[in-house]
């Protein structure tokens, strides 16, 4: 399929901004190391207060996610010729947590009883940061979207961008994630005893988790190169799967993202030789490593290109993960270098990579990307410095194959002979979880079974996991962030939910959540449709969500937002048309209205994806 040409870069990241912020250096250079001892977290009485902060953004009174991602999406349209301003631009930008940091602050108010204002109800949401980067640029985005996909989103919202440029759904995207460092997220980490007590270490042994980071990417990508001056690289391939294995930990086979990567290599057009250089997710767990080298070699064969863990520099950054590493592994690319990888010690036999100490010379060919998220989501890259051989896109036609409504999640018993044994771990989900899945289980009702065989899944949120996120940290505010509960903390993630369902009904296609506004439904039918045409699935499941709960009320009524009912709407999109099946055509409203509210606009949420599907003559509304 198309890929794209990469026209303009910002980012900042612990190693600095602009350039400097994924740069590799020359040949004979060491890697540059930005990890070390945090007293923000040392303060706060974590007991592995180690992390990679930027500090060439400073500290402000506004959200520091908000402004990581202002700093890399000002630097990026100021690098941007003119002449794309005048086109139809897309915004696709990944991230874990979002507005979290205000989120805190909302959460220890609301707790305590204060007046909650305005201002404050609305950072507390996970777009809240995109909202603020994006409201002085004065420019209109269609498509736009957030996604939710936790550590993989920002490269899954760079395989969107590919896919809507090969569609034609705009001119230019803009592409890219961010994540700011948090307590909340900080401790979940550490109690699920996935963090170091040193530095990263990763493929090495002895290694003993990974260090948090922050940062923020975006890139510009057009299916031509600039009007001037060369394009910094090329996007040739994506790819994206699921495990449906567990929520948190990976498939120690590397079944699904060696899935990923080989999708990935076959839509760039090249075979498995050509790739070069691999820029590893590499968290440097004692689990996600191995079965990460078994990805690789899954993919790639016996063949051993350099491997590159970028997050041992400049930590794990969650959602701006993938598209730093992708710029280091294009300026790589571009400097013809295989770069040196952080760590020390030993390589662990387990993990059959090849690491250089130094950057050394290497005139490679391609790189390959991954990324793995909680949830069990994978995608995969395919990065040149110049255009493959991919092919052009055929668009499939997609259709509205079913469809249901619930108001409320099914109890403990009628969920457990739902799934009939389905899912080993039914006692530990989560209220949202429960909704997804009781919906899902009801539209597999009307459709049967099998329809959901290798299908995707995305969801599309209002308010995402904020009651959830309220729980979790309940239990810092009242003992402090050594001692949160690690069984809660998965459940904050957004993309727990469509992970879980993955898990319940066996689904192996792209699942994740998404959520830019209070009109996340159809953000989700537009993702999920342009899946199913670029042919990334032949099937795709849209659940919209509403938990609905007093925190979320708490947050709609201070914002000045509609309160919201209750329940999910779900349906099933398909390339065959089926006997009772709704062609869905044309692009899909996200932008909902006009002026810088369109966000906080009714109609909002289940109800309104509910209400597109009956304008289309795809469902009935009594």
């Amino acid at each position: 399929m198309s890929g794209a040409h990469v026209v303009a870069v910002g980012a900042v990241s612990a190693l600095g901004s602009g350039d400097d912020a994924f740069r590799v250096g020359e040949v004979g250079e060491r890697a540059r190391v930005a990890v070390g001892l945090d007293p923000v977290l040392e303060r706060a009485g974590l007991l592995r207060p180690i992390s990679a902060r930027v500090s060439c953004v400073p500290e402000s009174a506004h959200d520091r996610a908000a402004e990581l991602l202002s700093a890399a999406f000002d630097q990026c349209l100021a690098r941007l010729d003119p002449v794309w301003r005048g086109k139809r631009i897309g915004l696709a930008i990944g991230t874990s947590s979002g507005g979290m940091l205000t989120a805190e602050r909302f959460l220890f108010a609301l707790a305590r009883g204060d007046r909650i204002s305005p201002p404050l109800a609305r950072g507390a949401t996970y777009f809240a940061p995109l909202e603020q980067a994006t409201a002085q640029s004065r420019l209109s985005f269609s498509p736009r979207v957030l996604v939710l996909g936790a550590c993989a989103s920002s490269t899954l919202a760079i395989g969107l961008a590919l896919r809507w440029l090969a569609l034609g759904r705009c001119d230019l995207a803009l592409a890219g994630g961010f994540d700011a460092l948090s307590l909340f997220v900080a401790s979940g980490f550490e109690a699920l005893r996935a963090t170091t007590a040193s530095l990263p270490r990763p493929f090495r042994l002895g290694r003993d988790g990974m260090a948090l980071g922050e940062g923020a990417a975006v890139v510009a990508l057009a299916p031509k190169p600039a009007p001037k001056g060369p394009a910094l690289g090329y996007v040739a391939g994506f790819g994206a799967s699921t495990d449906a294995v567990h929520l948190t930990a990976p498939d120690p086979t590397g079944q699904g993202l060696g899935r990923a990567a080989a999708l990935a290599i076959a839509d760039a057009g090249i075979s498995a030789s050509e790739i070069d250089l691999v820029s590893a997710h590499a968290t440097a767990t004692p689990f996600n490593d191995p079965a990460e080298a078994r990805a690789i070699e899954r993919a790639l064969g016996e063949r051993r290109p350099v491997v590159h863990p970028f997050k041992a520099q400049i930590g794990h950054t969650l959602g701006s993960a993938g598209a730093l590493e992708s710029l280091a592994a294009l300026d790589a690319l571009a400097r013809g270098v295989a770069p040196a990888a952080a760590g020390e010690g030993e390589i662990d036999p387990d993990c059959a990579v090849s690491l250089s100490s130094v950057n050394e010379k290497l005139e490679a060919r391609a790189a390959l990307k991954l990324s793995s998220a909680f949830g069990g989501a994978n995608a995969a890259l395919v990065l040149a410095s110049r255009a493959t051989r991919s092919r052009p896109l055929s668009p499939r036609s997609v259709f509205v194959q079913g469809h249901g409504l619930v108001s409320e999640a099914l109890g403990s018993e009628a969920l457990a002979r739902a799934l009939a044994g389905r899912h080993p771990h039914l006692h530990r989900l989560d209220a949202l979880s429960k909704l997804v899945i009781s919906a899902v289980h009801r539209l597999s009702l009307s459709t049967g079974p099998k329809s959901l065989d290798g299908a995707g899944l995305i969801v599309g949120y209002t308010l995402a996991t904020l009651e959830q996120n309220e729980v979790f940290d309940e239990r810092r505010r009242e003992r402090g962030a050594g001692a949160v509960e690690p069984r809660r903390f998965p459940a904050t993630s957004p993309n727990a939910a469509a992970g879980e369902c993955a898990i319940a009904f066996g689904l192996r296609g792209p699942t994740f959540a998404v959520g830019g506004s209070l009109h996340g439904g159809l953000e989700a039918l537009g993702v999920a449709r342009d899946f199913v045409a670029a042919g990334d699935a032949s099937s795709m499941i849209v659940v919209s969500a509403d938990l609905g709960g007093s925190v979320s009320s708490a947050l709609l009524a201070a914002a000045g937002a509609p309160p919201l009912p209750a329940g999910a709407c779900v349906c099933l999109l398909g390339c065959e048309p089926g006997p009772h099946a709704v062609r869905l055509d044309g692009l899909i409203p996200i932008t909902l209205g006009d002026g810088p509210d369109w966000m906080w606009a009714p109609p909002c949420g289940h109800g309104e994806l509910r209400t597109y599907l009956a304008r289309v003559g795809a469902l009935e509304i009594s």
